[in-house]
């Protein structure tokens, strides 16, 4: 006698016109189970996968541009990311209390230094008016404190901080962190002259602690490359 569970076109014809019962379906197996289970684990990782890249994208999105996402997404989840995103800003905005090159006297070093408060780094730089290098790190750090506005950036007549300062000693930049000295650059030799870049300046401040550069290598090359960059600018050829 044939199987009434067994698939055939003409098995099926009677199941239609009711004269076999319905196919009674096959016990399920425990390897059946345990793949089942496997296969539902690997697409719940599969999907959390895509909801963190999904969230990656969306955390690098600005606050204009996740309402532009408004029509197109869940609001809900969206809502939660502006949430965030604000929050995020907020926090930042708290502490980026600075941005400017700030001048100092003597009288100030107390509250602006050593009181600065917890949490903050002070760059302080001593100079002196016709010293060309005073000139140039002032104009970098210009630049640095719009680049790092979390940082307070000062700078001080030598002499009203510091009676009697040594002009030879100019520049000289001390970094403070939660008014503790962590850092000294003291005259042109160990702030590298007259040729000191921007980078070398961020890269300088950020080996020290003072601000969260990504320049995480010297900017500065090496003599010898330096020498053969030369020599080359020359078109002299040694071999």
């Amino acid at each position: 006698m044939q199987d009434p569970n067994e698939d055939t076109e003409w098995n099926d014809v009677l199941r239609a016109k009711g004269i076999l019962p319905p196919k009674q379906e096959a016990e399920i197996t425990e390897e059946q189970i345990q793949a089942m289970v496997d296969d539902a684990i690997n697409k719940r990782t599969n999907l959390r996968s895509g909801e963190d890249a999904r969230s990656k994208e969306i955390d690098d999105m600005t606050l204009d541009e996740l309402d532009e996402l408004e029509d197109s997404e869940d609001e809900e989840v969206l809502e939660q990311y502006r949430l965030r995103r604000i929050a995020e800003m907020r926090a930042f905005a708290e502490k980026a209390k600075f941005g400017t090159v700030r001048e100092i006297s003597g009288q100030d070093y107390v509250s602006e230094v050593t009181k600065a408060g917890e949490g903050i780094w002070v760059v302080l730089h001593l100079y002196a008016n016709g010293v060309p290098l005073c000139a140039l790190i002032h104009h970098h750090m210009q630049q640095l404190a719009v680049r790092f506005p979390q940082t307070k950036f000062l700078r001080s007549i030598a002499t009203t901080c510091i009676p009697n300062f040594p002009e030879k000693n100019l520049p000289t930049i001390f970094i403070y962190h939660e008014g503790q000295l962590k850092k000294q650059y003291i005259g042109p030799l160990e702030l590298r002259g007259e040729k000191l870049t921007l980078d070398e300046l961020e890269f300088m401040l950020g080996v020290a602690g003072a601000v969260p550069t990504e320049i995480k290598e010297d900017p500065r090359p090496q003599i010898r490359d330096k020498m053969l960059a030369d020599l080359e600018s020359q078109n002299i050829d040694f071999n």
